[in-house]
Formats: structure tokens, sequence, C-alpha cells
């Protein structure tokens, strides 16, 4: 499994231990409220689907709104297939979410596992971000001394770039430092003490790397029967 299909699968697990969705809402949390996953189609969604449910994570049944029961017969279609997570789905997602591996602090995985604090531990969120801040602070130091070799080399312009590349690590890293000290301190992002997994809103902006959530711009297919 390559690491990409490995997070889409992460998350789809993540969403569907909500609550069961079928494939076109499913796809369009994925693009709004987890900015990362912006460029999966339905091509990449619906296979990853399958081989969940292949391996007894997920189950499938018919859509049972009074909508999905009228549409079927008038368009000559399958009504909406839903997805539910299920007890062998929920404990995999659990193993998951515990795992602080390196693999948890590179870029699109770390942003997968942020958008699921929510439903995180206390020590594995603070493991998952004292090792994002490492990943980032040893990135940092070679960009500086990346910068310090060639300066005399460069043009303005990519002189500028470098510099807005390390601003960019540095904000996160900032970002990052106060996540941890808030952590520490007891707190959820919403600033109350607690022991149990922060409320995270997965939609924030501050995310580095989860934007806004919002309507996706691309029209929505109605198309999303089973496949």
């Amino acid at each position: 499994m390559s690491r990409r299909s490995g997070i889409l699968e992460f998350a789809v697990l993540g969403l569907l231990r909500e609550s069961p969705m079928h494939g076109y809402e499913l796809r369009k949390r994925l693009n709004t409220s987890l900015g990362v996953f912006r460029a999966f189609s339905y091509g990449t969604l619906y296979p990853c689907l399958k081989t969940l449910v292949a391996q007894g994570w997920l189950i499938e049944e018919p859509g049972n709104t009074t909508e999905d029961a009228l549409a079927a017969p008038l368009t000559g279609r399958r009504a909406k297939i839903v997805y539910r997570l299920t007890a062998e789905g929920k404990e995999h997602f659990e193993q998951l979410l515990s795992q602080t591996g390196p693999d948890a602090y590179e870029d699109e995985t770390f942003a997968a596992r942020f958008a699921f604090f929510g439903q995180t531990s206390r020590d594995v969120r603070m493991r998952v971000l004292e090792g994002r801040r490492s990943r980032l602070e040893e990135r940092l130091e070679k960009m500086r001394v990346s910068l310090a070799r060639t300066r005399e080399r460069l043009d303005d312009y990519t002189l500028e770039l470098q510099r807005h590349g390390m601003e960019s690590v540095e904000r996160e890293v900032r970002w990052l430092n106060e996540l941890i000290e808030s952590e520490r301190a007891g707190r959820d992002l919403k600033g109350s003490a607690t022991g149990e997994p922060a409320q995270q809103d997965t939609t924030s902006g501050a995310t580095g790397g989860l934007p806004r959530s919002g309507d996706d711009p691309r029209p929505d297919s109605p198309d999303d029967t089973a496949t």
C-alpha cells in the first residue's frame, strides 16, 4: 500500500466513525474538511471503499431515505450505497490513531492525523506534535545551511523564495510550540481543562495544511451510485 492510499484509508475510516455516509457525501467531506484530499476523485475513492469492505472494516448498506427510494425507479439507477464502519473497522482505526512513528510527522500524513486529534488521546497527540516539531526543526536547519552556502550564487528572486520557504517552516514551528504548550497545560484548543481528547474543529484555517471548511468550489456531481 502506498503512503497516499494509506492516508486516504485512514481518513475514510475516521469520517465513517462519526457516522455512516454514502460515497458522494464522503468525498465532499474529504474535500471540504480535509483539504489534503482535494485532488482525490471518485475513481480513487471507490476502489479504496471496496478494499475496506473486503477487509471487513466497512459494510455496504442500501440507502434508506425516501429520496433514495423514489429516485431509483425513476432514474433506472440503483439506490445510493451507504458505508458503515464495522466493529473491526473501529478497532483498526483506533490502532492507527495510536501510532506515533515517523510516518505521522510527514506533511500530508500529519495534516490527516491532526484532523482527527479530537478522537486521539492526549499522550498520543503530544508525541505526534513533538515529532512533527522535531522534523521541521531539522528541515529548517538544513535550509539555513543550504542558504548560507548558496546565497552568493542566487539572484534576488530565488533568494526571496528561499527566505519565504524558511519563514513558512518557522511559522509552523511557532504554531506547534503553542499547541504543545496548551497540551502540557491540559487545555484543548477551546481553552478548557480536560483529560479527554480535544474536540478539535477540523475546519479551522490555522492548521498549517487543513484549509477552512466551506463549499467545494467545483460542481457537485449527483452521480453516486455503487460501482
